[in-house]
């Protein structure tokens, strides 16, 4: 997972800009104290800084240069000025790309995506063990899922059963089908087992600030992931 370094003084703007990218799997880190940018940004060692120009005590051509006496970690300047002078003072004080305000979300998605693939390589970072839907994310690996940097371990079981449920997202999976995915001897587990392991996934996915109605289920039919939110299940 990339980690983000975000210094920017508009409160609704950065916490837009991390809810955002954490729902695309970023860990994202916003920086509050423009006294001490440098020095924070090196105990959180991040993978791409996106720094406002415009800041308290220090400009972003300032902070610029002073991270890059320390890292060559990609820069993505911010600022309200789209003037061809900033972008060029943007890129001489170090900065790899500039964007300008207001911008979509899914520009400043793009540009990061493109400048930690040109930076790092198509491939480096990327984690085929992870398996996103709609800013909910499981782990292979790690046994986690994880929505918006928060973190819930899963079992075995438990990871198989909500990866058959994000491959086949919107779509009822019987019982059946779902216990034949997880159990390699279906001989003596029974409806109670499976249900038991649903109730424990919904009450990770709670756990990380999401609804236990994303997991929908119907009597004689089954289980659904369905996001987003439509209703309760009647079970």
């Amino acid at each position: 997972m990339y980690k983000l370094f975000i210094v920017e003084d508009d409160y609704e703007l950065r916490s837009l800009m991390k809810e955002s990218l954490e729902e695309h799997n970023y860990e994202v880190m916003i920086q509050t104290d423009f006294k001490n940018v440098t020095k924070d940004f090196l105990e959180y060692n991040p993978d791409l800084v996106l720094l406002d120009i415009h800041l308290p005590y220090f400009d972003g051509y300032f902070l610029c240069h002073s991270l890059r006496k320390h890292s060559n970690v990609p820069i993505i300047m911010i600022s309200a000025k789209s003037d061809d002078v900033d972008q060029i003072m943007a890129i001489e004080f170090g900065a790899d790309d500039y964007i300008t305000k207001p911008f979509t979300f899914d520009k400043l998605l793009s540009k990061v995506k493109a400048t930690i693939r040109r930076v790092y390589g198509e491939y480096a970072h990327s984690d085929t063990s992870i398996c996103c839907v709609e800013g909910l994310c499981i782990d292979s690996q790690k046994l986690t899922m994880s929505h918006k940097g928060i973190h819930e371990e899963l079992s075995k079981n438990e990871y198989k059963l909500l990866k058959k449920l994000i491959d086949y997202h919107g779509k009822f999976l019987t019982r059946e089908e779902l216990i034949e995915e997880v159990w390699d001897d279906i001989t003596f587990v029974d409806d109670n087992t499976l249900t038991v392991n649903m109730s424990r996934i919904k009450q990770k996915l709670v756990a990380v600030g999401l609804p236990d109605t994303m997991i929908k289920s119907k009597r004689g039919v089954g289980y659904m992931l369905e996001y987003p939110i439509m209703g309760d299940s009647d079970e």
